[in-house]
């Protein structure tokens, strides 16, 4: 019988999963198909319910269940106990729904190698929905220790704060003057995705020895992205997090670590022009 995987979140017109884990299905000859599942919040449960009986074998979790969705699994496990943010979702060998957290893996594996002397770096999250858990337990991860959050609305900074005493709140009013003060400023909002609305004002005050880096693949560059890659900053976008936090889903689902090859990378940039 042919598995059944797929994503959640809205919006997901936009996701480029189903194509990722569709071409890894066939290059293993696995027998199984991957789809944009639409659900609002208060079909949650029945989501959880059909991995619970198989009718599902997996899923992705995107914006705006990540955090949501913890509370009608099973068990939340190693990052996604930590963060309390899923993006994972698969039945273990005891029909327990589990849910995993892959971003962490994605934005170590994807950006965080680039930065060098982090314990000496400041480092600012924009943004306190969904993947700024994941961004800030992978700057821990990778020994930085001065990290702040902003988030127009204050209480989610507060509620995230809690979770990870350390962090440093800016208030929202102050980023366009206060960013010139960190070293790595990453877009952990949905400002910029395709077809939404974008920061708006410029980045005129940025450090230009900073690293920017945008959790958005899709457009692969945002209006923040291209202002700011031309004045010489150095720029991610989110395409690399995306396609090693997919290779890391992919195992826990099959238990093969799937290759990152051309053919791949080219099929999804030909979807992103």
């Amino acid at each position: 019988m042919k598995k059944k995987y797929g994503i959640i979140g809205s919006p997901i017109k936009h996701s480029l999963s189903p194509l990722l884990h569709n071409y890894w299905f066939k290059k293993y000859n696995i027998e199984a198909n991957y789809s944009i599942i639409d659900c609002k919040e208060n079909n949650l449960s029945l989501i959880v319910k059909k991995i619970k009986d198989e009718s599902l074998n997996g899923i992705n979790v995107t914006l705006p269940f990540k955090q949501k969705i913890i509370n009608y699994v099973d068990k939340a496990v190693n990052d996604a106990e930590i963060t309390g943010s899923i993006n994972t979702l698969f039945l273990d060998n005891k029909s327990n729904v589990i849910g995993e957290n892959t971003d962490v893996f994605g934005l170590q594996a994807a950006y965080l190698k680039e930065i060098e002397n982090g314990t000496n770096k400041k480092a600012l999250v924009i943004g306190a929905g969904g993947v700024s858990p994941s961004v800030i337990l992978s700057l821990q991860k990778s020994g930085i220790k001065h990290i702040s959050i902003t988030n127009r609305t204050y209480e989610k900074c507060l509620f995230l704060q809690k979770k990870f005493k350390y962090l440093n709140i800016l208030p929202w009013s102050s980023l366009q003057i206060e960013i010139a003060n960190y070293d790595i400023i990453f877009n952990a909002t949905s400002l910029g995705l395709k077809d939404g609305p974008d920061f708006d004002f410029d980045f005129s005050k940025f450090n230009m020895n900073a690293t920017y880096i945008d959790t958005i693949y899709n457009p692969l560059k945002t209006k923040t992205f291209r202002y700011l890659e031309d004045k010489g900053v150095k720029v991610f976008n989110g395409l690399d997090m995306f396609l090693y936090q997919g290779q890391k889903s992919f195992y826990l689902w099959n238990k093969i670590n799937p290759e990152i090859d051309n053919d791949l990378i080219n099929l999804l940039l030909s979807n992103l022009k």
